[in-house]
Order: structure tokens, then sequence, then C-alpha cells
């Protein structure tokens, strides 16, 4: 009994053990934090950031400026260059013109009878041009012939050599149209005797061919020619 009363007492305490554990309030949710101080957040450590490369510098706009100046440059050298070479040219071909003139200035003019016309006994047949002298009278004369009739100038003929123009043996070709203008200086600066005024008379011009030239033809020649045929009966030079 007493065992059970013993027993029965710490039982007691024992049942008393569980009441009370089993009336304990439940666990709040969220602990409270009313009354408590305000604890600030911690502060991020300083984490050095990596090293990153260096942004590359901004696109420059290219520079076209020296470029345009080159290029004027070598347009203007090049402009110059041409220049100068057309200067040589347009100077050698003057120093050639002048030669040439030069050339022609060394020519002889002969308006004047200073030697005796083809001397007597005449008529002559068959005078070549190249032995045609100053003051000379043709019959039937035909300035494209090859050989002419010189007869005396007191007897009816139809042409006379009244000037005379001698190239230098050393000149070149000049043309047939240098010919012709060279052939009517010679005509203009002829001069007729008062006997001219009693005859009806056309200038009549002869200079060299290509052919005759290569030979050494340099005469050019004027005549004065009548229409009308053998009429002129006395010499037109002074």
């Amino acid at each position: 009994m007493n065992q059970k009363d013993g027993a029965t007492g710490p039982a007691g305490e024992g049942e008393d053990f569980a009441a009370s554990r089993t009336a304990r309030p439940p666990k709040p949710v969220v602990p409270p934090t009313a009354g408590l101080p305000q604890v600030p957040p911690p502060v991020p450590p300083n984490i050095p950031l990596p090293d990153m490369p260096p942004a590359p510098p901004s696109r420059q706009p290219r520079r076209i400026g020296p470029i345009v100046l080159k290029t004027v440059f070598v347009l203007v050298l090049v402009g110059v260059v041409g220049s100068l070479i057309w200067l040589a040219l347009w100077l050698s071909e003057n120093a050639r013109n002048s030669g040439d003139s030069g050339s022609n200035a060394a020519g002889v003019m002969e308006i004047s009878p200073t030697a005796p016309a083809s001397p007597l006994p005449l008529p002559r047949d068959g005078v070549p041009p190249a032995d045609f002298q100053l003051g000379d009278c043709f019959k039937d004369f035909d300035p494209e012939a090859l050989k002419s009739s010189v007869v005396a100038c007191d007897t009816g003929h139809s042409a006379q050599l009244v000037a005379i123009y001698r190239y230098p043996s050393g000149d070149s070709y000049p043309g047939a149209e240098t010919l012709k203008a060279k052939a009517l200086e010679a005509c203009q600066a002829a001069k007729l005797a008062p006997a001219a005024n009693d005859f009806t008379l056309n200038f009549q011009r002869a200079y060299p061919s290509t052919t005759s030239w290569e030979s050494g033809d340099r005469r050019v020649d004027c005549y004065v020619t009548s229409p009308g045929g053998n009429v002129i009966t006395a010499s037109v030079l002074p």
C-alpha cells in the first residue's frame, strides 16, 4: 500500500508535469520585434572590380585636306610640264620657220638685166627653161613646154621674161602654193618700160615642179604674154 501510496504520489506529480506540458501556449510564427533596438543592415565590403580593357578611342574623321592638296599639286605640275613641252616644240618650230625664212631671204630677185639676153644669132630653137635669160623674148610661148624658141625682141613674139627669183640651192622644195606666191611677188616687182603700154599684156608665172626641183631647178619666172599671139614687137623692159 505504501508503495502504492508512494507510487501514487509521484504518479500524481507526474500527471501534473504532463498536464503542464500540454497547457504551454503555441510558439509565435514571427518573433516579436516591438521594443527591440533596430540593427542596421551590414555594409557589404568594398570588392575591387576586375581589370577591364580601356575603351577604344572614338573614330576620328578622315583628313582629306592633305590628299586634296597633293592631287591639286600633281595636276598643276602636269600642266606646267605640258606647257613647257608645248613651248619647247613651239620654239623649235619657230626656229625652223625662221631658218626657212632666212633661206628665202638669201634668194635673189632679178628685175633688171645685168647681162645681155640670149646672144645672137637669133632665133634659137629648143632652148630649155634653165637657159632662159632675163629679157629674153619668145615666139609661140608655152610656159609648160620643155623647150622654147628665143627670138629677137624687135620681131614678133608672144612673151618676154621680165622677172626671176632664184632660191638657194640648199633649200628643200617649199610646195606649189609657196612657189606661186613667190612668182606673184616677182611679177609685182617687175619694172616695165613705156613700150608695155602699146600692147595688151598679161602676167604669166612659171615655177619648178617637184621633179625639176630635184634636178636642180630653183627658178621662179614671171613673163608678160600677149593673148593675141606673136604681136609684141619691142622689149617691154627699160
